[in-house]
C-alpha cells in the first residue's frame, strides 16, 4: 500500500518498509529460486519519491540520504546505487520494454529505509516507480498488470502494490493473501552498522520443516489480540544462515533475549532485528537503551492499519 499525490507536474510517492513475522523456506525450485510462505507488513518508515517528466527519453536518478541530505554520489558511504543497478531503475527498464514507450523520467528518492536490511526498501521503491511511471506516463495498466510485473523484479515487490498493509505471501513471493491485523503492534527496529545480501543468505539457507497451520495460527492471534504467543508462532528460516554471516545479529538476538518484549526477531534476510514491544512506552525505553549501547539505525515504528 503505497500513499501518492500528484501536482500538474509531478508524482510524489511515500514508500513504506515492511517487516517479516513469519518466513519459511518451503522448497527449492528448478529456476533456482525458492518457495516461501511469509507474513509481511508494512510499517511507518518511509522513502520519499519524486517523480517528473524528462523531455529526453533518458532515466535520470538522484539518490539522497535522508541523514546526511547529500546526493549518493557525493557521499560513497551509502552503497545504494543509482545506475542501472537500482531497482527503480530497473522498474522503468522493465515498463519501457513491455508497453514500448520511450518516455522519459525524472526521479529523485530521498532514502530513509535502511538498505541491505531486510526491510524491502528497493523492493518498495520499485512498485513505487510502476505505480507512479503508469500514472505519469498515463500508460492505463492495471494494478494486477502492474503486479505481473512487480514479480519479475523480486520477490518483495509486488506485496508493495497490495492495497492491504499485511499479507501473506506464497511462491516467490507473488501469490498475496491479505489478511487483517486491525491491532497496533509496537516495534523497536535496528539496522546494525554492516547489512548482507540477500542472494548470500539464500545460498547458506536450508528448507524448513514447518507446518502451514503455524502462520494461520499467527494470524489468527494477531486479528483477535492474543499477543501472548507471538514469541512461540514467530519465525525466520533465514536468520540461522543470516547468523553464520554476520556476528551483528547475534549481538541483537542477545540484546532483545534479555528484554521483556512479546518476541523478536531478524526480518527477512537480514541485517535488520526487531523486537515486538508491549507499548510505544516500553518501546521507546528500549530504543533508548539500545542508542546507548548498539551502534546503527534505531526506529520505533508501528504497523500500518
Amino acid at each position: 500500500m503505497l500513499f501518492s499525490y500528484s501536482s500538474s507536474q509531478s508524482i510524489t510517492v511515500q514508500t513504506p518498509a515492511k517487516l517479516n513475522l513469519f518466513l519459511s523456506i518451503d522448497q527449492k525450485r528448478s529456476d533456482g529460486f525458492h518457495d516461501i510462505t511469509s507474513l509481511m507488513l508494512s510499517v511507518g518508515i518511509y522513502d520519499t519519491l519524486v517523480f517528473m517528466e524528462e523531455p529526453s527519453s533518458g532515466v535520470k536518478l538522484q539518490v539522497v540520504e535522508a541523514n546526511s541530505l547529500l546526493p549518493q554520489q557525493a557521499n560513497k558511504k551509502t552503497g545504494i546505487p543509482s545506475g542501472e543497478d537500482n531497482l527503480v531503475v530497473q522498474a522503468i527498464r522493465l515498463l519501457q520494454t513491455k508497453t514500448g514507450t520511450r518516455q522519459g523520467i525524472r526521479i529523485q528518492l530521498t532514502k530513509r529505509i535502511p538498505s541491505e536490511a531486510g526491510l524491502g526498501g528497493g523492493s518498495s521503491d520499485a512498485a513505487a516507480t510502476l505505480f507512479a511511471a503508469n500514472k505519469l506516463w498515463q500508460l492505463g495498466l492495471s494494478l494486477n498488470e502492474l503486479q505481473k510485473l512487480a514479480a519479475e523484479l523480486g520477490s518483495d515487490v509486488p506485496f508493495f502494490l497490495t492495497e492491504s498493509s499485511s499479507a501473506i505471501c506464497r511462491g516467490r513471493g507473488e501469490i498475496i493473501e491479505p489478511v487483517s491485523v486491525p491491532h497496533c503492534l509496537h516495534f523497536v527496529v535496528v539496522r546494525p552498522t554492516t547489512g548482507l545480501s540477500t542472494a548470500d543468505v539464500y545460498r547458506q539457507c536450508r528448507v524448513g520443516s514447518h507446518s502451514n497451520k503455524q502462520v494461520e495460527l499467527l494470524v489468527q492471534n494477531l486479528s483477535s489480540g492474543q499477543f501472548h504467543s507471538l514469541y512461540s508462532l514467530i519465525l525466520n528460516d533465514l536468520q540461522i544462515p543470516a547468523e553464520t554471516l554476520n556476528s551483528e545479529i547475534l549481538t541483537l538476538k542477545d540484546f532483545f533475549s534479555k528484554q521483556s518484549v512479546l518476541g523478536h526477531m531478524m526480518s527477512g534476510s537480514g541485517t535488520a532485528y526487531f523486537g515486538i514491544c508491549h507499548n510505544r512506552a516500553q518501546a521507546r525505553q528500549i530504543a533508548a537503551r539500545l542508542r546507548s549501547t548498539i551502534k546503527g539505525s534505531i526506529f520505533v515504528v508501528q504497523n500500518r492499519l
